[in-house]
């Protein structure tokens, strides 16, 4: 164990330099510089305000996560529980004090940025359960008081977030949170008996959902009962995506954006202006560049000594690809809207800033790979 940590402590700023993926790192620049030109695209071709906010936010937060990086994984192992208890602290105070913008009250204003807490609790619950879980026997994982404090804690931020109302993004916390909990070692059971709990109460559930959620469940099982209203935007994504053909119709070329048939193009939506402007030539590629990211965080995972540097790699790489699939589906048409940032591509300060964290502490796993926590 000394031996261990003076092996770490001896690495110059050179050797942790070289030790970055730098595989990942052009993943996560490339993923960058596509959503840079996307949403100029957004702008009508002009570097206008989301353009401009979008690409100083990407910098900003590149550079952020260059330099926390170096940060000892040890670091984010000791604050794993100050982290999440901090972001559940600006959960609740944007549930009764943030702002309200589009009947939701789910942001704080910090002047430079207006911050989203639910976001950054993406990162905040994987960290939580992979330093609770580090050093939990796998026997133990299963026994009936080790469950209660994860699912409290899960819990939660759940119900904050569904209040406000964000049901969608409160669904991924829930996913996320999930996806460890599955990865420490949780009982099959479990899952199954949930689930099917889960769909025994579903028309409880739905009959506690607010109007226009109730309404985006009822546009996904057919759009066209209100193509000019709740099932426009759905209708119109999936004509984009559609008229982007194997090619594509060209940068700033595409029609649905141009003649602004579709709405929040530059949120959620901004995989539809990219299909339509490369086809699914450039949509291919796209994915191919995440599943290369995907991949080199699992590698990372598979090659770290620490359990809690493995579990969070393994869970943000899980994590990922859910928001991703989550996203992609529903501007298919294959899920129902739910507010699903696409990582990196879509606007928003406070999902790019969650995903940079989750990124620093899988290069800062990599850099130090050989440092056992005890």
């Amino acid at each position: 164990m000394f031996q261990q940590s003076s092996y770490t402590d001896q690495l110059t700023f050179f050797q942790k330099i070289r030790s970055f993926d730098y595989v990942l790192l052009i993943c996560i620049i490339l993923i960058g510089i596509i959503s840079a030109f996307s949403m100029y695209s957004t702008d009508g071709g002009e570097l206008l305000y989301h353009s401009k906010s979008h690409v100083i936010r990407l910098i900003v937060f590149f550079t952020m996560m260059i330099f926390l990086s170096f940060l000892n994984i040890k670091f984010w192992h000791a604050t794993g529980y100050l982290f999440y208890v901090i972001i559940l602290s600006l959960l609740i105070w944007a549930s009764f004090y943030g702002i309200t913008a589009s009947g939701s009250q789910r942001w704080i204003n910090l002047y430079f940025i207006n911050l989203q807490p639910s976001e950054l609790m993406k990162i905040a619950i994987i960290i939580f359960y992979a330093k609770f879980y580090h050093r939990m026997q796998a026997g133990n994982v299963n026994n009936f008081t080790n469950l209660l404090i994860p699912f409290a804690v899960l819990a939660l931020p759940i119900v904050l977030v569904a209040s406000q109302p964000d049901l969608g993004t409160a669904i991924l916390i829930a996913l996320s949170g999930l996806v460890v909990l599955w990865l420490a070692g949780l009982n099959i059971r479990y899952f199954i008996y949930s689930s099917l709990a889960f769909f025994v109460s579903m028309p409880f559930i739905i009959s506690f959902l607010e109007p226009y959620q109730k309404l985006r469940v009822l546009t996904f099982f057919n759009p066209e009962r209100d193509p000019l209203g709740a099932g426009y935007q759905i209708i119109q994504s999936k004509i984009g995506v559609g008229s982007g053909g194997l090619t594509g119709k060209g940068f700033l070329k595409g029609t649905q954006s141009y003649l602004e048939f579709l709405p929040e193009k530059h949120t959620d939506f901004i995989f539809t202006l990219f299909a339509e402007e490369h086809g699914f030539t450039g949509s291919v590629i796209l994915l191919l560049i995440y599943a290369v990211m995907i991949f080199r965080i699992i590698r990372i995972g598979s090659i770290v000594r620490s359990f809690f540097a493995k579990l969070f790699c393994y869970s943000f790489a899980s994590a990922i690809f859910i928001y991703i699939t989550v996203n992609m589906s529903m501007v298919l048409g294959l899920l129902p809207i739910v507010g699903s940032p696409l990582p990196i591509m879509s606007y928003g300060g406070s999902s790019m800033l969650a995903t940079m964290i989750g990124f620093s502490v899988v290069m800062s796993a990599k850099i130090y790979q050989r440092q056992l926590i005890s």
